[in-house]
């Protein structure tokens, strides 16, 4: 998994980002907030999230840790896929989001084309008591409690490749986690793997 890429930004567009590290061109899916973080900038550090596909090994930057939390909070609600997570990241900005969600807000997700009420709601219902998490992110990206940690995202990426759906990982692991918080991803996997 590539956790960020730091280089020389060769092409910028509010969708798409081209930054070289080490004679390589990575093409990256950007929000129009990273966008504006970027914009002027020859040099920078991008997050990134790896989606890969049967027709596609497709990269998605963001500028901030705390975006690309949203960003993978917003993808595990049930009808909300990368693309659309990524609309949604271009038209409310991280901290703004943050408060749209917490307070219950659906009307302001309605705003986002593409965005229903009903997968509004949804985002809500789903993610009101986890975006508060991700508001208290530090510099150094660590997570309170409740937020996925490297441990719980490893285990899950495991058991998805061991062909385990997502949502049932995501609770064999967070259930395992709350037990022992400090407990090893192969701990986690051995031990989720007893559960499901």
């Amino acid at each position: 998994m590539i956790e960020y890429i730091k280089g020389e930004i060769e092409e910028l567009s509010p969708t798409q980002l081209t930054m070289e590290c080490n004679g390589i061109g990575y093409g990256l899916n950007i929000s129009l907030t990273t966008y504006g973080a970027f914009n002027g900038q020859k040099k920078g550090k991008i997050y990134v999230y790896e989606v890969i596909r049967e027709d596609a090994h497709l990269l998605y930057g963001f500028a901030t840790r705390e975006e690309r939390e949203l960003f993978l909070l917003l993808t595990s609600v049930s009808g909300v896929g990368p693309n659309t997570a990524r609309m949604i990241l271009s038209s409310l900005p991280p901290a703004e989001l943050i408060n749209v969600i917490a307070s219950g807000d659906d009307a302001s997700l309605t705003s986002v084309k593409g965005i229903g009420s009903k997968t509004a709601q949804r985002i809500v219902v789903d993610l009101r008591n986890k975006v508060k998490q991700v508001e208290s992110m530090d510099e150094t990206g660590k997570l309170t409690p409740g937020v996925r940690s490297k441990t719980a995202e490893g285990a899950v990426a495991a058991l998805i490749m061991l062909g385990f759906q997502k949502t049932t990982s995501q609770k064999a692991v967070d259930s395992l986690l709350k037990k022992s918080p400090s407990a090893s991803v192969e701990q986690v996997i051995k031990d989720a793997l007893k559960m499901l």
